[in-house]
Order: structure tokens, then sequence, then C-alpha cells
């Protein structure tokens, strides 16, 4: 009793737990993606509001940064056009110098100097439109001789030592000596005297200038809390004016910004709204170019704050949600269950039915259960589709036995049908081919025999009429009268190939040397007409059984197969190679005639094809029978041929043949 209550109970908590899981599934799937699309749209648009907080704490530092320069440009005007400075350019250098000092502590400058027409520096563009008429203030960035020349002590307050800063643009430098200065020029025009008054402050180690745009930008830095701003001047890369903290009580001048941000906004002149890594930690960061009065980039504004407590809210958001939603899910589980509580049991049993079923118990049912709703109609109906199941599945065994037997009869009547319909096709094919070659060499045999015929005749002819002349030309007589005997030959072989069992004769011992060295005579002309080179390596070999005709046929067909390759190689040499080895085949032993070529080679595709009888790769020329009567003839012989395609290029053919004991 045991083992069945187990089961049931296992059962019991299979089908709560699925019940559980189908109805809080979408509460437990749906629900948390809600929330993290929703946390994901949230905090991108949380990051979005930063960023946009970013961006207006940078214009509010631009904007002052403008004013700095409006104001000094303003007031340097007013000096020049006050009364005041009506007698300086005439007055003694003590008086100069003394009316310099007071106004450049009044203005706040750290220079300001009085320079004549011809005495100004007009490459300058400040000073170059106030020697036109037009006021003007800049930016500009003066070298460490400059400053040194303008006043005392000037070069020394802009010097920074350069800090190994982590991602920043590697560098040699070990100090930034040039100096980033607020640069203003007015034009002084009054009664003997025409020139410019030129004044400016120096940006570097300027901390009442940076600290004053800090606390413009963060006025609630304190009262605020989240946001810790920070404000930064940069001569090119490196901070000559900082309110960022290297150490606690010490500024991080002479750090430098990271590669990328540096890449973005000195060398591409972008605005940079975005976090970025700022000395130690990561900041919320606007990065706005600065251009000097010649229009190029040669600093930065920053304004940025601390990133982590933003962050950490973003995270605490995040559990929050979290656990909400836990929270939610655990007790939403208890109540559900309570509820589902009375159609356990009737799904239990179908459960435990269709179970039986499945292990092969198609007559097991659920029977009569108590409830009456939905569930109740559901299980009655599970009955009578498991009746029918049970009947079509008898009738499916008996059609599915019947069905087998007549596809195995089937099966066996399409296999032999297939068998006979192979070979009746392969006797087709083999039937038409002989029948076509039957065809070509009684027409070739009826054309070639009769002409040969008078040729011979008038050769006897020749020969009686030249009587004991002949003798002055009997090797060309000879030499017609072989040819003669060749072309009869090569009819003969063409009957040969359709019906080689009545040609059969008998072997003789051969060497293979001389007999290729007559066929390289017999296509001299060919081989001269084409310009082919022709290297040989015809050693003495053992003969072979194979008559002195079949063989000069093979050579003679090969050898001119490789030189019509040839014809189309000339970015190349045509080189046709013939040579004699002793080779061993299957154990047994033997001579091997190879024939190379320097031509284009066989195409891949018709590899398979070389030996089938009327196969040419030269449609105008030829019949296609040459390499399948030589194949022919060196089967007959108990040779093989084959061919390959060289790696260096060009067609390699190998005839070999047994050797005679």
């Amino acid at each position: 009793m045991t083992r069945p209550r187990r089961k049931h109970r296992l059962l019991t908590g299979a089908i709560r737990v699925r019940l559980l899981f189908l109805a809080l599934a979408p509460l437990v799937l749906l629900t948390p993606l809600l929330l993290l699309l929703g946390a994901a749209r949230w905090s991108a648009d949380y990051d979005k509001v930063l960023i946009a907080n970013v961006e207006s704490d940078l214009r509010i530092a631009e904007q002052y940064l403008a004013r700095i320069l409006q104001t000094t440009g303003d007031e340097l005007t007013g000096v020049a056009e006050s009364v005041q400075f009506a007698s300086i350019p005439q007055a003694s250098r003590t008086t100069q110098n003394a009316f310099f000092a007071s106004k450049r502590e009044a203005l706040g400058l750290d220079f300001l100097y009085y320079a004549p027409v011809d005495q100004a520096d007009g490459d300058w563009p400040v000073i170059a439109s106030a020697l036109s008429g037009r006021p003007a203030t800049a930016i500009d960035v003066f070298a460490s001789d400059e400053l040194a020349a303008l006043s005392e002590g000037l070069a020394a307050r802009a010097k920074v030592d350069l800090i190994d800063t982590r991602a920043a643009l590697p560098t040699d430098r070990q100090t930034e000596d040039r100096g980033m200065v607020v640069h203003s020029a007015a034009p002084v025009r009054i009664d003997g005297a025409r020139g410019v008054l030129v004044g400016g402050v120096l940006l570097n180690r300027n901390l009442q200038f940076i600290d004053t745009i800090n606390a413009l930008v963060y006025l609630n830095a304190v009262t605020g809390g989240e946001r810790q701003g920070t404000t930064t001047l940069f001569l090119d890369d490196v901070r000559v004016s900082t309110n960022v903290r290297l150490f606690e009580d010490v500024r991080a001048l002479g750090t430098r910004v990271s590669a990328e941000v540096r890449a973005a906004v000195l060398d591409q002149g972008q605005t940079w709204l975005n976090r970025a890594f700022v000395v130690n930690d990561w900041y919320i960061s606007g990065y706005l170019p600065l251009r000097d009065s010649f229009g190029t980039a040669v600093g930065m504004l920053y304004v940025g704050f601390l990133e982590a407590p933003f962050t950490a809210a973003k995270r605490n958001a995040f559990l929050v949600m979290l656990a909400a939603f836990c929270g939610i899910v655990a007790l939403s589980a208890p109540i559900f269950l309570w509820l589902a509580k009375g159609i356990f049991a009737p799904l239990e049993r179908m459960t435990e039915t269709m179970s039986r079923v499945k292990r092969g118990n198609l007559s097991a049912r659920i029977g009569p259960v108590r409830s009456s709703d939905e569930i109740g109609q559901v299980a009655g109906h599970l009955d009578d589709l498991l009746d029918q199941v049970q009947d079509r599945d008898a009738r499916l065994r008996a059609w599915a036995d019947e069905l087998n037997t007549r596809v195995e009869e089937r099966t066996a009547e399409l296999q032999e049908a297939n068998a006979k319909l192979e070979d009746t096709w392969r006797q087709l094919v083999m039937s038409e081919k002989l029948a076509s070659i039957g065809e070509i060499t009684a027409g070739v045999a009826h054309e070639i025999n009769n002409p040969v015929a008078v040729i011979q005749g008038n050769l006897d002819v020749l020969r009686d009429s030249l009587g004991d002349h002949s003798a002055d030309v009997k090797t060309e007589l000879d030499l017609i009268d072989q040819q003669v005997v060749r072309i009869n030959a090569i009819v003969g072989k063409l009957l040969q190939f359709a019906r080689p069992n009545d040609f059969a004769g008998a072997e003789q011992a051969l060497h293979l040397g001389p007999v290729v060295r007559d066929c390289l005579v017999l296509v001299d002309h060919v081989l001269a007409q084409s310009g082919i080179t022709v290297e040989t390596d015809l050693r003495e070999t053992a003969p072979v059984g194979i008559g002195t005709g079949e063989m000069q046929q093979v050579v003679i067909n090969l050898i001119v197969n490789a030189a019509h390759a040839m014809e189309d190689t000339a970015d190349r040499p045509a080189v046709l190679t013939l040579a004699l080895r002793e080779a061993d085949y299957h154990d047994r032993a033997g001579v091997e005639l190879v024939v190379a070529d320097t031509g284009p080679g066989i195409p891949d595709s018709l590899l398979d094809t070389v030996f089938d009888p009327f196969f040419t790769t030269k449609q105008a020329e030829g019949t296609g029978l040459g390499l399948s009567i030589s194949q022919t003839l060196i089967q007959r012989a108990g040779g093989r041929i084959r061919y390959r395609n060289r790696a260096k290029g060009g067609a390699e053919f190998t005839v070999w043949l047994p050797a005679q004991t």
C-alpha cells in the first residue's frame, strides 16, 4: 500500500505545481518582463535627465566664460577711452608703469600694456582687430618666453607638472609650460597717439576663476547632496585649472583627460555629453572645445558630477521593485492553492488514467466523478474519446499488418523490375555504341581501302617504269609502302575496336624504345609545325607483349593529342616529354611509357569521359576514337592506360604493359 500512496502523492503534487504554474505564469513571467522593460525605460530616461542636467551646467559655464571675455574687453575699452589714459601715451615710463599697475590691480588683469602702431604685434588676431579700430577679446595660448616677457613670474605661474593619468593618451612630455590667457585688445585713437591697449588674464592655476564657475553652476552642491559638481579648464588635454581632487586636499592639476574624450572634443571639435572617467572615478560629464583667436581648438571647458550616487539610487529602486514583486508572488501562491483545491481530485484521476493508457492499457477509464461542472464534463468526454481510441487502434493495427504485407510484396517486385531495367539499359547503350562504330568502320574501310589500292597499284607501276633507276628512290618508295601498310592497319584497327574478338592475334616480344623513336620520326612535321620541343628519356627496358603496329598507333595517337593540346599555349613553352621506365603493377613486372605535355590539361568535368568512344575536345577535328581504341589495344595486351593533370600544368598519360618473359 505504501507505493500506490506515494505515487498518488506525487501525482497530486505534480498537478498542483502545474496548476500553480499556469495561474502564476502571467504574473511570474510577464510581470518581470514588464518590470524589466519599465526599469530599462526609466533608467534610460533617468540617464537622459542626467545628461540634460550636465548639458545645462555646461551652458551656464560657457555663458560665464563668455561673460568674462565680454567684461574684460569692455573694461579694457573703457580704460582706452578714459580721460585718465589720454595723457599716458606721452607720459614718462614711471608714470605709465604706475598707471598700468593700478589699472591691472583694479581690473584683475595679469598684464596690461600700451603698444604704438609700429610696435604692436599684428600677428595676434585680437591685436590686428584693434589696429583696424575694433576691440576684440579671445582665449589665446602663450608660449613660456612670451609670458615671461609680459610680466615677471607669469611663466612660473603657468608651468604645470604633468601627472601620469589612467586612460590618457601616452606622451613623453613632463611639463606644460604654456599659458592659456584671456587675451584682449582695444584701439587707442587720441591726439598724438595711435596704437592698442592690450591686457589679459592667465587662466593657468586661476583657482578663483574655476571656483566661481563651479559655485555658479552647482549652487546647491551642499544642500542638494546628490550632485557633487566639478569644473575644469583644460589647455590641450592637461588640467591647468580645476577643483577635481587628486587627493583630499590636492587638486588634480597636471592630470590629463582620457584619450577617448580628447579625440572627440579636440580632434573632432565635438561637444562631449556622456559619462567619462575623470582622474579616479566616473562622472556624468560635459566637455566643450575652446578655440583661440585663430579658430584652433586649444583646450576644453569641463563640468560634471559624480555618477556613483545616481547609480546607487537606480540600484536601490530596482531592488525595491524586485522585493515588491517577490512579495506579491509569495502571497499569491497559497491563496491560489486554497481556491483551486476543489479541482485537484478529478484532475488527479484524469492524470492517473492517462498514465495507464500511456503504458498500453487502453481499457483504463476515469469513471463517474462527483463534480458536474466543466471538469466533470471533460472527464466524461475523455472516457468517450478513450473508447473511440481503443476501437480505432484495433482497426489501425489490422490495416497496418495488411499494408506491411502489400508493401513487402510490391518492394520485391519493384527491385526485380529495376534490376531488369538497368540490365536492359546497359545492353541498349552498348548496342547503340557498337552499331554506330560498325557503321563508321564500314564506311571508313570502303572509303579508305579504294584510294589505298590505287596508291599501291600506281606505286608498283612506278617501280616497273623506273626499272633499275628505282634504286635511287628506294628509301622513299619503301616508306610509301610502309605507310600504305599502316593505313591498312589503321582501318583494320577500327574494325578491331568494333569486333575485338575477331582480330585477336598472337603476342610478340617488342622493345618500346625503337618504336617510340620511329613514331617521333613519323610525326616530326606535326611537332616542328607547332614549335614543340621534345624531351626524351628512353631507357633500355624489358620487352613487352604487343604488336608493333598496335603500339605505334597508341604512341602516335598520344603524341598528336599532346601536340593539339599545346597549340593554344603561346604564353609558355610547348614541351613534349617522353619517358620509358620499368615499373611494377600489382606485383607484376612491366614497362611504363609516360607522355606528358605543357598544355592546359583536361578539365575536371571531362576526366571521367576521356576514354569514351567519340569523345573529343576539338569538335571540328577528329572522330574521338583515338583514346578509346588505344585503351582497347593496351587492355587486350594485358596492360592499362591512365591519365592525370600535372601540378605544374599539362596532362600526363601513362601506358603500362607487362614485361614479356
